[in-house]
């Protein structure tokens, strides 16, 4: 299939672009819009560690603190009969409990003699009546006031943990009940509660002037001169900005950076940004938008406010047109959310003063379906559009990626971007790391152009699949396939020429021929169109000459050349008989007709679309016939060799054709200029 160098949509975000989260200082206080936890929750956690340590503590002085005298338990009457016997030496008190002491000379049945009388032996414990004294207990087992005043009796007040535990757990035991639940509830609903009160707060990623890891300036952004420059006016305002309104000069306060994804719109943001020195705000146009209604309006004004207390400052919306579209005009839904968001950043952008020294951009890779109020003077009143970078910009853009990467002493920068004409700054990123990931897989310590080389190939069309085997007729088929485009390519005058044929399956093609022109080319003329539609069309020409039959291999090729030829007529104005007529717009949309209305056009103007469309293509059909036809043997010389080795690079095409009579062509040639 013929592949050609094309542009492959990436996202600006992917420039490794981490925001901070708001939260920090700014200049004026505190920068808000973070999910910020309660402070109530913070101090109640820390004073219930607190008493939680305290009782802890407490509990193991007490432990360690409380005596514990090994004793044996007796009966109460036999202690009121060894007080009447006169062994008792002395009786404690401890609440209802009494632990007795003995005299050393009395035994305990068995030996009167101290020595061998045992720790054990010397103290028992018994419990008294809990509503009477000592004396009134003993008295009742026939002690005598008498007897009872020959042993000394201490009265102790209850201590320990054990008893305040048991004294104060019929109070502390529900308390800490309730408490456990709610500790549970809170920490459940906490998220859920705070996201809640959040949803009116902007999500807006801050990067502020002192934060040297993401700062962005001018020198890390290669080509782009023009956008730099019309940005250049930005940054000396909001450094010095005195200048400007002495004169009566008043800066333009909404910044649309346009341009094809991963030109490096956010990456430009950040450095006028970075140039200035001042807090960056940035934000997805489809983060304003939630499933509540309001939200997003609130979240507008929350940004803006917290823009101006933190002024001087850029705020940077990503992909406006998520919900900047025009309303009411029955695409892009109407949903009222969007439309109340859009209002909202109308009516803040209004309201700006020339000395807030607050400068909004936005970016978008699809200007037409903004709203008009949004491109009026006072707002988005300059619209800076970023290109694909050229050649030169293409090989700057590659020297910033390839820091930090060891090259072999056979890199050329430059071939490489002679090599990748269409490619984006992100695509050009992409390259670099794949070629450096492609030298690692294989174990080297530097990066070779053969790495470069083929990540230009992984870039376009996607990684190898070699494990896709053809059979030996379907590579046959294949080889004739790409050789058909590739000499189509190269008899034709407009078509460009051809860099490298391979049949190794990439991606969803089965092989591809790689066609790319001498220079970037800002327009295309209708004879490069009808050539490029006759080189679309050069496989399925061949597949049928050769095997009498067509395969499925063409139907991208038919798909892509139809749709040229009907671009061709309804948006180009490139057919003799319709004439200068647009019937599409740039969008695809119908020019005539209004809302979802099928009826673009008559029938009979449908109808002669279509009749220039199938002649079109016709036309180029014989075309790329009679190219084949007559340059039989190297159309022959060329899917051999294809069949032999899978990749025919341009030296050994050239020599090829070359041999067989077909003329190289050369830069600036006559039917060029």
């Amino acid at each position: 299939m013929k592949k050609k160098a094309q542009h492959l949509p990436q996202d600006d975000q992917q420039q490794k672009e981490k925001g901070r989260m708001p939260g920090g200082k700014g200049p004026n206080g505190p920068i808000g819009g973070g999910q910020k936890k309660p402070s109530g929750f913070g101090f109640v956690n820390m004073l219930a560690l607190a008493l939680l340590v305290m009782f802890l503590i407490t509990s193991a002085y007490s432990l360690i603190a409380e005596r514990t005298i090994p004793t044996t338990k007796i009966p109460l009457s036999e202690l009121a009969a060894d007080v009447n016997s006169g062994k008792v030496a002395s009786i404690t008190v401890k609440g209802d409990d009494l632990i007795a002491e003995y005299k050393a000379f009395s035994s305990v049945g068995t030996s009167t003699s101290t020595a061998a009388t045992s720790t054990e032996a010397l103290m028992k414990s018994t419990k008294k009546e809990s509503d009477a004294s000592l004396t009134d207990t003993l008295a009742h087992y026939g002690v005598t006031p008498q007897v009872l005043a020959a042993v000394k009796i201490d009265v102790q007040g209850p201590s320990g943990f054990w008893y305040w535990l048991g004294e104060l757990s019929p109070f502390l035991a529900p308390l800490i009940f309730l408490g456990l639940i709610v500790w549970f509830l809170t920490r459940q609903v906490r998220g859920a509660g705070v996201q809640a009160l959040s949803f009116g707060q902007s999500k807006a990623r801050v990067t502020m002037p002192d934060d040297t890891k993401q700062k962005v300036t001018f020198k890390d952004v290669a080509g782009a001169k023009e956008a730099k420059q019309e940005l250049m006016e930005i940054v000396d305002f909001l450094k010095n900005p005195k200048k400007f309104l002495e004169i009566g000069a008043v800066i333009p306060k909404g910044i649309l950076l346009m341009g094809a994804p991963g030109t490096g719109k956010t990456l430009l943001a950040r450095a006028v940004a970075g140039e200035a020195g001042v807090a960056f705000f940035s934000i997805s146009g489809s983060e304003f938008v939630e499933m509540f209604v309001g939200v997003g309006a609130s979240r507008v004004r929350d940004l803006f406010a917290m823009a101006k207390k933190a002024s001087p400052s850029i705020i940077f919306v990503d992909e406006i047109d998520a919900v900047g579209r025009s309303r009411g005009a029955g695409t892009g839904g109407g949903n009222d959310e969007r439309e109340q968001t859009l209002n909202q950043i109308l009516v803040e952008m209004d309201g700006f003063e020339p000395n807030e020294k607050v400068v909004v951009m936005a970016a978008t890779n699809r200007p037409d379906v903004l709203d008009p109020a949004l491109l009026r003077p006072g707002r988005f009143d300059r619209r800076v559009t970023i290109d694909l970078p050229d050649r030169h910009d293409r090989e700057e853009i590659l020297k910033i990626h390839s820091n930090k990467k060891p090259f072999a002493e056979d890199v050329s920068l430059p071939v490489i971007a002679e090599r990748t004409p269409g490619f984006s700054g992100a695509d050009l990123y992409s390259l670099m790391n794949e070629g450096a990931i492609l030298a690692a897989r294989e174990n080297r310590t530097k990066v070779a152009q053969f790495d470069l080389i083929r990540s230009i190939e992984k870039v376009m069309l996607g990684p190898e699949r070699r494990s896709h085997i053809l059979s030996k007729k379907e590579k046959e088929i294949t080889a004739y396939h790409e050789a058909g485009h590739a000499i189509v390519s190269s008899v034709l005058p407009f078509a460009d020429p051809v860099h490298k044929i391979s049949i190794i399956s990439r991606g969803r093609a089965a092989g591809y021929t790689l066609h790319l022109p001498f220079e970037d080319r800002k327009l295309q003329s209708k004879r490069e169109f009808l050539d490029d539609i006759a080189v679309s069309l050069g496989g399925y020409v061949v597949e049928k000459m050769m095997f009498n039959d067509v395969t499925t291999g063409p139907s991208n090729d038919l798909q892509v050349s139809t749709a040229l030829a009907r671009d061709m007529v309804t948006k180009y104005g490139m057919s003799d008989k319709l004439g200068a007529l647009a019937f599409e717009g740039n969008g695809g949309r119908a020019m005539f007709g209004k809302g979802l209305d099928d009826s673009h056009f008559s029938e009979r103007v449908g109808a002669e679309i279509d009749g220039e469309v199938s002649r079109i293509m016709t036309e180029a059909y014989a075309r790329a016939e009679e190219a084949v036809v007559k340059y039989r043997p190297a159309l022959d010389a060329v899917a051999k060799r294809l069949i032999d080795v899978e990749n025919i690079e341009r030296d050994e095409y050239e020599k090829i054709i070359v041999a067989h009579g077909i003329s190289l062509k050369i830069k600036d040639s006559e039917h060029q200029k």
